[in-house]
């Protein structure tokens, strides 16, 4: 997954993303945030914001930092912060893999169908921890790899082709968080057969 690979890809998503992906994305969504004890003056990064889906699921007390490489889906988002009056979004262009803030400087972290998608998993994660303050939450909602023989299998067959999509199948959880040297707290399923995984990890930094 390239940089302008990504961005094209989703400028093209950007006008029906909602249509094709809210239904799926939007209740892990919503269950992630609402699990991630936000309290009021809180900062919170919401690492890929897309075209906002998530903005209505935090509490208007806190201070939202949405951020997204696609500077089509972040209009998208900007048409939803400003229909309903969220003042307390922001939403800035930029790389997850390169984040522009300082250490420690929020309070929460998420990522959404996001780890998937940037060209390097581990820096992103990397980035995140660099960014939440230690003792304080990350939150993972994706998909990956199966431990299924078969199933796994099956994914790598289908990686290349749905990379073109603008997402991968090959990103192994228990991989991705010993090379980030983070560690989960509890890894969830809203659905006893899910294709997403709601990771909520404590960042010990």
């Amino acid at each position: 997954m390239e940089y302008e690979s990504v961005r094209k890809i989703y400028h093209n998503y950007s006008n029906f993303y909602d249509f094709l992906f809210k239904q799926v994305f939007f209740p892990r969504q919503k269950y992630a945030i609402g699990e991630m004890n936000i309290k009021p003056g809180d900062k919170v990064l919401d690492v890929g914001i897309g075209t906002g889906l998530s903005l209505l699921c935090y509490p208007s007390d806190c201070h939202v930092t949405g951020i997204d490489l696609s500077a089509s889906m972040l209009e998208k988002a900007r048409e939803k912060k400003d229909k309903h009056k969220l003042e307390h979004v922001s939403l800035i262009e930029m790389d997850a893999c390169d984040l522009k803030f300082d250490d420690d400087e929020f309070d929460h972290v998420i990522a959404t169908f996001v780890l998937t998608v940037v060209p390097d998993p581990v820096k992103a994660l990397s980035e995140m921890k660099r960014v939440c303050k230690k003792g304080n939450s990350l939150v993972i909602v994706n998909h990956f790899m199966s431990d299924n023989k078969l199933v796994a299998r099956t994914e790598k067959f289908t990686d290349p082709f749905l990379r073109k999509l603008g997402w991968r199948m090959n990103v192994k959880l228990p991989e991705l968080l010993k090379e980030a040297n983070l560690e989960a707290d509890s890894c969830i399923r809203m659905k006893k057969i899910d294709l997403w995984s709601i990771v909520f990890a404590t960042n010990t930094k």
